[in-house]
């Protein structure tokens, strides 16, 4: 029998980090049904720019500048979480070229974030709600409630199939 996958109990304090992973996950399944619907990849370029700008980039600042600080400096996650930042930053700036907007590297892109996110809630988020105290995981929460995310909707719906699409 496989073992399902049961849903993750996050604190409060941690809870907006966890919705906006929800908003990522779902860019990663909107790339991917694009690429099964044939859309053009520099209509999902476009979204791509316009996720980067209104969520990863302000998700990835209240990561590393309110939670990465409260990880020693010689933990293998913080470590990782800086890397992977830093690959996912690189392949979104790729998109800025020629060479960025094509399929292949939209794919990458959404494959990388979605690994990352499945890194945070289940490895990163459980170690720091074991290594911080309720006192400093309040100060964590008020700290991401002074620095929202919000993105707003899209208006290209490209991985929508259309139903006069075959």
């Amino acid at each position: 029998m496989k073992d399902e996958l049961k849903p993750i109990k996050r604190s409060k304090q941690l809870a907006p980090l966890s919705r906006e992973h929800h908003d990522g996950l779902l860019f990663a399944w909107k790339i991917k049904q694009g690429i099964d619907n044939h859309t053009p990849a520099e209509r999902m370029r476009k979204y791509a720019l316009w996720f980067w700008r209104h969520h990863m980039k302000p998700h990835f600042y209240q990561e590393e500048k309110i939670l990465a600080p409260y990880l020693p400096d010689d933990n293998p996650m913080k470590k990782r979480l800086k890397e992977e930042h830093d690959h996912i930053r690189e392949l979104v700036l790729g998109l800025d070229d020629e060479t960025g907007s094509d399929k292949r590297h939209l794919i990458i892109l959404s494959d990388l974030l979605n690994h990352h996110i499945r890194f945070e809630e289940r490895e990163l988020f459980p170690f720091l709600e074991k290594l911080l105290t309720p006192e400093q995981l309040d100060k964590v929460f008020s700290e991401l409630e002074q620095h929202p995310v919000s993105c707003g909707e899209y208006q290209d719906d490209f991985w929508v199939k259309k139903k006069n699409e075959t």
